[in-house]
């Protein structure tokens, strides 16, 4: 029983204690006339301070002036706009020296708890470099630069520099900081700017000052800070998005990866490093002390930003020109022919090793805009593409062959049509050499269709069949197939020669692109309408006579409709019989 009263006592003895105690620590921590301030950040004379500033929270950096009648404060915003403001706190009675500071106390908190007043100096907000110039407060006892960046976290650089005249520490810009343009071509641009008196004041001998170009095809940046950060993030994204291909792997393959490259992960850079790091490098198209740069290797049509830095080596400090804006000039274009409603065109390419195109344009009539064009390669072993589009929006593209393209049109005002001609290796002929020296790769022609609905149907097969029974010593009997609209058929002979038969009939009026209109009238035979709504049993026949004995003869059979060019069947060779 009497441990336990003991044990009471000592309870309410240490309760009484404590109670006692805590109320005159915590007060002795925390008065009421106490401003919370954070840890105190001097802020040096003749060095460049980097500070780095939370999204939303105030930076506050202190110093005092050693006699000095005049000074400057620099701020050099990274890459994000902030805000910073420039004070002077004068105290109306000394601290005590004899005061007994806590270990939470700093100077400024002491001097802030005493009586005093703070008048505001300089006050700005942006991204652009400023410097506040003025004589100093009399009666000041400390100065107090207050910083906050409101965007997202940033940072910036702080030079304190005591006495008259500029400091020295930053490179000086001409009165017109602008970038100026002097040419602009399609893969170049050139520029000019007012020179530097940093650079025209020293000797040759020193090189501490050079200009640095840099471009860029998102904006425009201003400082050299900012373009060092953006290209550093663009690099962080590219490896990012390296490293997330590389996760694609087998565990086992990716265990022993992750230990071998355990130790190759750097640390991250900071942005605010002083470029004379042997890191960091700015990338410039143009450096050197020459105020005229020419940037090449451009892409045509595309718009630039180009920044003019001035850097000094020897602070690691540079200042940013008035960048400007170009666009490169567009990749010239071959001229747009307009093709005419029915006109049927030969189409030549140069006679060259290197790719060549051309451009038409077509209007159909009529209100349902719709039309065909028909195309054909004249040239078997050329390749030739061609591309329909209609306000930059590719509507067809395919290559042409011996086949006979058609291609419908409806839905659009105007066509463009775009032929591409591969590039020929040496020796090989580009285009079919026609009758009468015309040389011709693709033929093409263009109609308005007002009552149609689709492209006209082609024939099942274009091969033209002879008889051997119905062949006779004046005449023969060919049969070919038709279609199911009512169209006009030609029949066209030649006689051919001894020599020509024993080359098996093989002459220039065998190119596939050749029409009536390259043959004679006196070897067309005849012409007739067919039409049968069965396509099995679309087959039309044709007697021809008025032919000799024993001689060969070559048939051409042609499709002549109302759209398009006529179509032309396989050439077939026919001999009469000598003795009937």
């Amino acid at each position: 029983m009497a441990l336990v009263s003991l044990s009471w006592c000592i309870s309410a003895a240490l309760t009484l204690l404590w109670s006692t105690s805590w109320p005159q620590a915590h007060a002795a921590l925390a008065p009421e006339n106490e401003v919370p301030l954070r840890p105190t950040t001097w802020l040096p004379e003749g060095k460049i301070t980097s500070v780095t500033l939370p999204k939303g929270r105030t930076r506050r950096l202190y110093f005092t002036l050693k006699k000095a009648s005049a000074m400057s404060v620099t701020v050099s915003p990274c890459d994000l706009p902030i805000e910073w403001s420039l004070a002077a706190r004068t105290l109306k009675d000394k601290p005590l020296k004899s005061l007994q500071w806590s270990t939470k106390k700093s100077v400024p908190e002491v001097w802030w708890r005493g009586p005093g007043t703070e008048e505001k100096l300089h006050g700005f907000s942006g991204n652009a470099v400023d410097t506040y110039r003025g004589p100093s407060y009399p009666h000041a006892s400390i100065y107090i630069l207050r910083m906050r960046s409101k965007q997202k976290s940033s940072s910036a650089t702080v030079y304190l520099h005591e006495g008259p005249g500029a400091s020295g520490a930053f490179p000086l810009v001409p009165a017109d900081p602008r970038v100026h343009t002097l040419g602009v071509g399609m893969t170049s641009v050139t520029l000019s700017w007012d020179p530097s008196a940093s650079l025209t004041s020293l000797p040759q001998t020193q090189k501490s000052y050079d200009y640095c170009v840099l471009v860029s095809s998102q904006r425009n940046y201003p400082s050299l800070c900012a373009a060092l950060v953006s290209n550093r993030k663009e690099k962080d994204q590219n490896q990012e998005k390296t490293d997330r291909r590389r996760r694609v792997t087998a565990w086992p393959i990716l265990k022993e990866w992750w230990w071998q490259q355990w130790d190759t992960y750097s640390e991250p850079q900071n942005p605010t490093s002083s470029l004379t790091d042997g890191h960091v490098d700015p990338q410039c198209v143009c450096q050197g002390t020459e105020s005229v740069c020419t940037v090449s290797e451009l892409l045509p049509d595309t718009q630039y930003f180009f920044d003019v830095f001035v850097i000094d080596r020897l602070n690691g400090t540079s200042m940013a020109y008035k960048g400007t804006v170009a666009r490169t000039h567009e990749e010239a274009r071959p001229a747009v022919t307009a093709l005419k409603e029915g006109e049927l065109r030969w189409v030549t390419f140069p006679e060259r090793g290197s790719n060549s195109e051309q451009l038409f344009s077509f209007r159909p009539r009529g209100w349902q805009q719709s039309g065909l064009l028909t195309m054909q390669s004249c040239g078997a072993r050329e390749k030739v593409k061609v591309t329909v589009s209609n306000k930059g929006q590719v509507l067809t593209s395919q290559e042409l062959g011996a086949d006979l393209v058609q291609i419908w049109l409806q839905g659009s005002s105007d066509y463009l049509i775009h032929l591409e001609r591969e590039g020929t290796t040496a020796g090989q002929t580009s285009a079919a050499t026609l009758p009468g020296g015309l040389m011709a790769s693709v033929k093409m022609q263009t109609t308005s269709a007002y009552h149609r609905r689709g492209v006209p149907s082609l024939p099942s097969t274009l091969q033209i069949k002879s008889f051997n029974r119905l062949r006779g010593c004046n005449s023969v009997t060919l049969a070919w197939m038709g279609t199911e609209e009512r169209s006009l058929y030609c029949v066209y002979r030649r006689k051919l020669g001894n020599y020509e038969v024993d080359g098996g009939g093989s002459s220039a009026l065998t190119v596939p692109c050749l029409g009536p209109e390259s043959r004679s009238d006196t070897e067309r035979v005849l012409c007739k309408y067919f039409q049968e709504l069965n396509p099995r049993r679309a087959v039309t026949t044709a007697v021809i006579g008025g032919l000799e004995p024993g001689m060969a003869y070559v048939f051409d059979v042609y499709l002549m409709r109302r759209w398009g060019i006529p179509i032309k069947y396989a050439s077939k060779m026919v001999k009469t019989r000598k003795e009937c």
